[in-house]
């Protein structure tokens, strides 16, 4: 067996937005189902689940077991069950764990599932959870939010010259125009330039718009070893080519960042390129964190992101289309699940099941999920190669 061996064969999820009335266990439940009708199997073939949540513990008050809480719902119990916890990058980390089952000959089919209910009574309440990604000992009592920290590092990259607000406010125009054909999305709606910049001041030079928000939702991702579960007639095979991880660091600045090694590390294992990928799934819980991430991912030359974005090229009809979920900043970033929403986009893209955001015949595609915070870098990241093995008609 080799590092590819692994086969995505199920994605679900459940819309992204405000569920007041709804609970973890009924988002779950709706993405869970999906995920294993789209697999076509049942919940008696799922042999391991590795589930992802962030904030259950501070909102819901659900600590310790609550991946065994929620899939009992839907009638998955004796079968091992691992809790992931690891900030923005839980899902993308889950996922990671489920593959590494597979490849070690621990389990053959494996349920990753990504849930999380942000809407609660008190928004403060979400509020010092999200604080709580960061290292306390640096933050607590400083009031310090990701926005925040996106502000600063944007905030320099203008001063240098080389992004400029007009990127920042086109960047969020590209998000919100993707999302709106995203049925999963949780903003749905196109805007301009101009009402991206008009709208209430965030962190500067943030604005509302530019930034996601609190958020609900779930995610689900079946894998499996090739050739064990009967293969669906006419549905393409979408095959892992690669899945790293890496731990955050004190950055003096001077080195690669955090996505600069994790994603050498995952185009290495893939043995390929950033000239090779058709489709990616950035983090960018604030839009123009896009353009941070064209740089670290070797997708332009430090310093061209503001050209790349303005060629043309990560359209959607571009030469390689970033975010066509219209990203976290528009799909939503309900935390557990936003990694597995990234690769259920990928996986509908690489299948040719995207409808009107489907880009053009994509073979290779990348998610990258970072999260938490340390002094001066993320906490976590993970980047998935996917590969769709069938070629396009």
């Amino acid at each position: 067996m080799t590092n590819a061996d692994v086969e995505v064969i199920g994605v679900g999820m459940h819309p992204f937005g405000r569920y007041t009335e709804s609970s973890l266990k009924d988002l779950n439940r709706v993405a869970c189902l999906n995920a294993l009708i789209d697999a076509g199997i049942g919940v008696r073939d799922v042999q391991a689940v590795y589930a992802s949540n962030a904030m259950g513990g501070m909102l819901q008050g659900q600590e310790m077991i609550r991946g065994q809480s929620v899939l009992r719902d839907i009638g998955i119990e004796r079968v091992p069950i691992t809790n992931v916890e690891n900030a923005c990058a839980s899902g993308s980390t889950a996922l990671r764990q489920a593959i590494l089952a597979i490849r070690a000959g621990a389990a053959d089919v494996v349920l990753v599932a990504g849930f999380e209910k942000m809407f609660v009574d008190d928004r403060s309440r979400t509020l010092d959870a999200l604080e709580s990604a960061g290292d306390l000992d640096v933050i607590s009592g400083t009031g310090l939010q990701f926005t925040a920290v996106y502000g600063m590092r944007l905030r320099r990259l203008i001063a240098a010259g080389s992004l400029t607000l007009d990127d920042l406010a086109t960047v969020s125009v590209k998000s919100h125009a993707n999302g709106a054909l995203n049925p999963y999305a949780q903003y749905r709606s196109v805007v301009t330039a101009e009402e991206v910049l008009a709208s209430r001041p965030i962190a500067d030079p943030l604005t509302l718009l530019m930034c996601s928000s609190i958020c609900d939702g779930a995610a689900a991702i079946v894998v499996a070893r090739p050739g064990v579960v009967a293969h669906r007639e006419g549905r393409p095979t979408v095959r892992v080519r690669a899945s790293q991880a890496a731990s955050g660091f004190t950055s003096t600045g001077e080195e690669p960042g955090l996505t600069e090694i994790c994603a050498a590390s995952a185009y290495e294992e893939a043995g390929l390129g950033p000239d090779d990928v058709d489709v990616a799934e950035v983090h960018d819980a604030m839009a123009p964190a896009e353009l941070i991430a064209y740089e670290h991912l070797g997708f332009c030359k430090p310093g061209d992101a503001g050209a790349l974005l303005s060629s043309g090229e990560t359209s959607i009809g571009g030469r390689i289309p970033v975010n066509p979920s219209g990203g976290l900043s528009s799909r939503g970033h309900a935390v557990g699940a936003t990694g597995l929403a990234q690769v259920s986009e990928l996986a509908w893209q690489l299948r040719g099941e995207a409808a009107q955001r489907q880009v053009d015949q994509p073979r290779i595609a990348l998610a990258h999920n970072n999260g938490g915070w340390l002094e001066g870098e993320s906490a976590a990241s993970c980047v998935h190669v996917l590969e769709r093995i069938e070629s396009w008609n």
